[in-house]
């Protein structure tokens, strides 16, 4: 039995879990808190979970208009010379950019992947460029990509098992619509090419949909170098889980191990949150067109419960600045909301003002005193 040992700040007990996959990562979506880790930072051969980064940025190019779900992609020679798993797309077939996300998701096409790299960046080459700039910009600084599939065994092609939980966590918060794909257990899509006309079934590779009743989502990926793979993603009781597991010695092992991650998760965590988005609170300003500003919260807060410290009150206070001088600009900063769990702050919000206030000419200084004199009369 291998020790797992939690590093994560929440935590303060270590996890006696019979753990086989030589690296394994647990985090809890909203906070980004790592639950669980092992050998975390080992670089390693992701197989087909390299598809995570190829949707991440087949849906920042939806979000940026410069495709559309309803777009027509022609696969190239090279496309469907692609081995491993696939479609079986023909060279000169035509698909929408919505069945070829199907293909990536579900069936884990590589012809689909590379299908989609070529009609967003030209070239798979130049797609791959921008895989390994988005990582950068995630700072998944252990992690390069060779192709936009994970068919390659190149020892320049890796990435972690906590870079891999970043990229997930990434994809499910910008993009929850990914789990509209990755839940479809079975689609039948239409080949139609010169060859003629003929439906093919995808079958999810993620067979935790049906073992696992908490499932979500996301990807497998396997290849000799690789062995097995899995980031899997799961929601329960408002929490959301992302488990990753590298390395796996075998097919079933990875789904056990991600399962049992899951598990121990979902039974030791709950989330606190308090929503900000839509509340305001108004400040004194002195000497400005306006004696109250608006305030906003710059986010939610969350924060992971756990055993350590689930039966500490969590208690909230506000501070925010007195005598604030006019002129105030939209955006700065003029208190904080406080978490505290006992004598320990967990968390602070910024407080941010929604608009701002000029200071007072002397036209108005002369306005309001004969409104104040007006008022006395």
């Amino acid at each position: 039995m291998l020790l797992v040992v939690l590093k994560s700040k929440v935590f303060g007990e270590e996890a006696d879990l019979d753990v086989k996959s030589k690296s394994v990562v647990l985090m809890e979506k909203t906070t980004g808190d790592v639950i669980i880790e092992k050998n975390s930072e080992e670089k390693l051969s992701p197989a087909s979970i390299t598809k995570i980064m190829t949707l991440i940025l087949i849906f920042d190019n939806i979000k940026s208009g410069n495709i559309k779900l309803d777009d027509i992609v022609t696969t190239s020679e090279h496309a469907k010379s692609m081995g491993g798993s696939q479609v079986f797309l023909e060279t000169g077939e035509k698909q929408t950019v919505d069945t070829l996300i199907k293909c990536i998701i579900i069936a884990s096409g590589n012809d689909a992947s590379v299908a989609m790299a070529e009609y967003i960046a030209g070239t798979e080459e130049k797609f791959v460029e921008m895989m390994n700039e988005k990582a950068k910009y995630l700072k998944m600084m252990n992690t390069h990509f060779e192709d936009c599939c994970g068919l390659t065994e190149s020892d320049d092609h890796y990435t972690t098992a906590m870079d891999v939980a970043i990229m997930s966590r990434q994809l499910i918060s910008d993009y929850p619509q990914i789990y509209n794909y990755s839940s479809i257990w079975m689609e039948n899509i239409i080949h139609n090419t010169d060859k003629g006309t003929k439906e093919f079934t995808l079958s999810n590779t993620n067979k935790l949909l049906k073992q696992y009743e908490w499932t979500t989502g996301l990807k497998t990926g396997s290849t000799s170098k690789a062995k097995y793979c899995v980031s899997a993603t799961a929601k329960k009781n408002n929490i959301d889980l992302i488990a990753v597991v590298m390395c796996a010695p075998d097919y079933k092992t990875r789904f056990n191990e991600a399962e049992k991650l899951l598990e121990y998760g979902f039974s030791k965590c709950e989330l606190y949150e308090d929503k900000l988005r839509d509340k305001f609170v108004y400040a004194d300003v002195k000497n400005g067109k306006n004696n109250k500003v608006k305030c906003e919260y710059e986010s939610d807060f969350h924060f992971l419960i756990t055993d350590k410290n689930k039966t500490e009150d969590i208690k909230e206070k506000m501070e925010i600045k007195k005598n604030i001088m006019a002129p105030v600009k939209k955006g700065d900063k003029i208190g904080e909301k406080i978490y505290m769990a006992g004598d320990r702050v967990i968390g602070k919000v910024n407080i941010i003002t929604s608009k701002s206030i000029k200071k007072m000419g002397y036209a108005d200084i002369f306005l309001q005193l004969i409104k104040n004199i007006e008022i006395s009369l």
